[in-house]
């Protein structure tokens, strides 16, 4: 195989990756930094991201097209190009969720799974960095365990940040405000974890 051609495919899947790692922090410096007046400039800011995103995407699915001997077999490039641009569309599906139902302030919670959905995304842009070398990689298998570990945090917190809802003084408005909001949040983490799983799947059929 040419060198330079099968680079094409796995450095896309690491710029797509980064994409995600953008947006993923641009929702934590909304947070963060939250002003209910500036959620729509940055739903529109991240959206720029997302369209990035899908244009990377795209891309390779047009070289896909007309490819003769792709680096793995092609509905394989397909899945893992469409489950990484899943992470960053869910991404921003939390900032849209956050806008439509006109939140006033943040939940301590939202933050704690936003920071976690950061470090996925890092660790989904590493392990799709190591990903060229999957042949010989010591450390994809680590890198996946990690993501799967992490999945798991979000989840346990998920949990929490639900039963809280229901069981703290509040109004109707905030649990199903905020109930909508944590679901997007714990989908980014699961989109993550997708993006494992194709991985490992290409790894398992090519060892």
């Amino acid at each position: 195989m040419a060198k330079k051609q099968d680079s094409f495919y796995f450095d896309n899947f690491v710029a797509c990756a980064e994409e995600s790692c953008r947006a993923a922090q641009m929702l934590k410096d909304s947070f963060e930094n939250f002003d209910p007046e500036k959620v729509k400039n940055q739903l529109d800011e991240i959206h720029k991201v997302e369209h990035s995103a899908d244009l990377k995407k795209h891309a390779m699915l047009d070289r896909l097209v007309k490819e003769f001997l792709p680096p793995i077999e092609r509905n394989d490039i397909v899945s893992l190009s469409q489950n990484i641009d899943n992470v960053t569309d869910e991404v921003e599906e939390v900032l849209l969720r956050v806008y439509m139902n006109n939140v006033k302030e943040i939940e301590p919670n939202a933050l704690k799974m936003t920071d976690i959905v950061i470090q996925c995304c890092e660790a989904m842009k590493d392990l799709l960095v190591e990903f060229r070398n999957f042949k010989k990689s010591r450390t994809l298998k680590d890198l996946i365990i990690r993501i799967n570990d992490l999945e798991e945090k979000s989840d346990r917190l998920f949990v929490e940040s639900i039963r809280g809802l229901f069981t703290e003084p509040n109004d109707l408005y905030r649990i199903i405000a905020w109930k909508d909001i944590y679901e997007y949040l714990e989908h980014c983490a699961d989109a993550c974890e997708h993006v494992a799983d194709v991985v490992e799947s290409v790894v398992m059929s090519n060892s």
